[in-house]
């Protein structure tokens, strides 16, 4: 299992766009990849979990990742929330 903290940098948040671009990300991997914000958890394979945490640029999310190629589910994510979901 690993639990990483990262913080959302684009300006929007995790709107619509944002939320779908992570929730494809994670859908790629077979392990179990959940989001926690302000005390919510939910599966990041959700779209509508991950739209309903409501995080914003700047806050800092946690995500949980459990399976075997958990390693490679966090570089992806890590990646994308890095580059801002590829918005300006």
């Amino acid at each position: 299992m690993i639990r990483q903290k990262l913080t959302i940098q684009n300006k929007l948040g995790l709107h619509t766009r944002a939320a779908a671009k992570l929730v494809d990300i994670a859908k790629k991997f077979e392990s179990k990849i959940e989001l926690i914000y302000r005390d919510r958890m939910v599966d990041c394979k959700s779209i509508m979990g991950v739209i309903t945490l409501g995080a914003q640029k700047d806050n800092t999310v946690d995500v949980i990742i459990t399976g075997n190629d958990e390693q490679e589910a966090l570089q992806a994510i890590q990646k994308l929330i890095d580059n801002k979901f590829g918005e300006d």
